[in-house]
């Protein structure tokens, strides 16, 4: 069971930490713009070796940003679960903390995918370590299930 929560809490921080440098970064998409090469974040727009901040309110951008902040927070509330989990093994309380990791890491994984179903352009970098972080956080759900379920499976063959 400690392997399971090991592995799902060494996910959890990959995804979390690639969530966060897929938001913060300013390589979502690139493109050539009169001949010169472009780039643009989710917060910022670079041309010509010049960086220029988003002024613009557009409804997908708006959108991709705050679920892209939901996502990180409920990863890293998920990474919060999981540590007292594996800290105070032992002595679980009536809600399973590596179910409720496990649930809070899945939910991570729907609120990213939401937010990144939108564009038509070339996408670089900082969109792949997105799509990297949604497949760390739902193997970190998949492994704390695991954990949960094998935490239960002791729990009811002990006599009692």
């Amino acid at each position: 069971m400690y392997s399971f929560m090991g592995g799902g809490l060494f996910c959890a921080w990959v995804g979390t930490i690639l969530l966060v440098v897929a938001t913060a970064t300013d390589h979502w998409m690139q493109y050539r713009l009169s001949g010169a090469f472009a780039h643009q974040g989710l917060w910022r727009y670079c041309l010509g070796g010049k960086c220029y901040l988003q002024t613009d309110s557009i409804a997908y951008w708006n959108a991709t940003r705050a679920f892209m902040i939901l996502s990180a927070l409920c990863a890293t509330s998920g990474i919060i679960m999981g540590i007292l989990a594996f800290a105070q093994q032992p002595t679980f309380s009536r809600v399973s903390r590596p179910f409720s990791a496990g649930i809070i890491f899945f939910t991570s994984i729907t609120v990213s995918f939401l937010g990144r179903r939108f564009g038509d352009w070339r996408f670089s970098w900082s969109y792949i370590l997105g799509w990297v972080a949604l497949l760390m956080t739902f193997f970190a759900g998949i492994f704390y299930m695991c954990a949960y379920r094998m935490h239960e499976c002791r729990r009811l063959s002990t006599p009692r």
